[in-house]
Formats: C-alpha cells, sequence, structure tokens
C-alpha cells in the first residue's frame, strides 16, 4: 500500500513569486504544481523529506513520516514577510515557504 503527500500551492493575498513550483521529493523530481493547484503524489510508507524548487528559489527541506493510506497535506507559497524576502536573496532556500495542514478529511 502507498501513503498520499497532497500539495497545494495557494496564496493568501499577494504573492510576488507566483510561477509554476518543482517537487522534489527524497532528491527526486516528483512533478510541479501550478498556482492555485493542488497535487497528489503517492509516497511509499516511511520517512521522507520535502523541497519546492522555482529557478534559484527554494523552500529549506521538510521532512514527514508518512504512514500506510495516511494523507499528508503541504501548502506551498512563495509569499512571506518583508524581512525574511529581502533576504530571500542573498539565501535562495528561504524564497519558499512549506507549511504542514491537517489533511482533509474523507467524505
Amino acid at each position: 500500500m502507498t501513503a498520499t503527500l497532497t500539495l497545494t500551492h495557494k496564496a493568501i493575498g499577494a504573492e510576488v513569486r507566483r510561477g509554476t513550483y518543482d517537487i522534489v521529493v527524497d532528491g527526486h523530481s516528483a512533478g510541479s504544481v501550478d498556482m492555485n493547484a493542488t497535487v497528489d503524489i503517492p509516497v511509499e510508507p516511511g520517512r521522507h523529506t520535502l523541497q519546492i524548487r522555482s529557478g534559484r528559489n527554494s523552500s529549506r527541506p521538510q521532512t514527514f513520516d508518512a504512514v500506510d493510506s495516511e494523507t499528508v497535506a503541504f501548502r506551498c507559497t512563495g509569499k512571506s514577510f518583508l524581512p525574511i524576502f529581502l533576504a530571500s536573496f542573498v539565501v535562495p532556500s528561504l524564497a519558499l515557504q512549506l507549511r504542514r495542514e491537517a489533511a482533509p478529511r474523507a467524505a
């Protein structure tokens, strides 16, 4: 069996870095997610590392544990507070944000 990684690219308010983000799971490309879209990616149960990239910009790697038949959800955005936004020009891994969210409930 597998688990599901759900990644949503959505910002609340204005977002400067609006492009398509590449999804990297365990160091390997796992697809991409467009603005205002959601992508489901099957992953094996166990510990994984997730990162998003857009050109030289990226998020910091996030580690998560996936359990069989579980959905693990993250929201990604390019929006950040002004000091972090400015620092991201020097440290590109601050440019994009990944936030863990509660998994959607089955209907």
